[in-house]
């Protein structure tokens, strides 16, 4: 492919940004399954923010290729619902340029189906997106697949926030 210098430029500049790893100020741990060892992932409000900032408000857009609703099972002793649904969400750049991947929700003992429908629905499509962002580079969420970046990362202060 013939491209001029201008884009090579704007191509490694932005290569560049997607090879950063993400900080401390974005990294969130919550409680593995069932005691587990912590998890270490970032918010998804987060990474769409660090997504506007590097490819620009206008520059990327995301669509839901698909959601399945895997299993509603209904436990008539609990009276609960447990529900599981997939989604697989496609991130578009400006340019053309696309990934997708898979994300899924699960809700355990719900005492309503309709809103674990609309939880775990919700939680899919976030996976899927974070999911698909991750194949842009470590910026956008990549480097918390990498375990030995994880364990020191946590380890960081996060500087306060001043609101003024």
């Amino acid at each position: 492919m013939d491209i001029s210098e201008d884009t090579a430029v704007k191509i490694a500049t932005l290569q560049a940004k997607l090879n950063k790893k993400l900080g401390p100020e974005f990294i969130s741990q919550r409680p593995g399954p069932s005691g587990g060892p912590k998890l270490t992932y970032a918010e998804g409000w987060k990474i769409i923010n660090l997504t506007n900032e590097v490819f620009g408000f206008n520059g990327w857009s995301s669509n839901v290729v698909s959601i399945t609703t895997d299993f509603i099972d209904y436990n008539e002793e609990s009276r609960r619902y447990n529900v599981g649904v997939t989604a697989i969400v496609r991130v578009t750049l400006r340019d053309g340029v696309f990934h997708e991947d898979v994300g899924c929700g699960l809700l355990e003992n719900s005492k309503t189906k309709g809103g674990a429908l609309d939880k775990c629905k919700k939680e899919a499509v976030t996976d899927a997106l974070k999911r698909t962002l991750r194949n842009f580079g470590n910026l956008l969420g990549n480097c918390l697949y990498d375990k030995s970046y994880t364990q020191e990362v946590v380890k960081m202060k996060v500087p306060a926030v001043r609101i003024f």
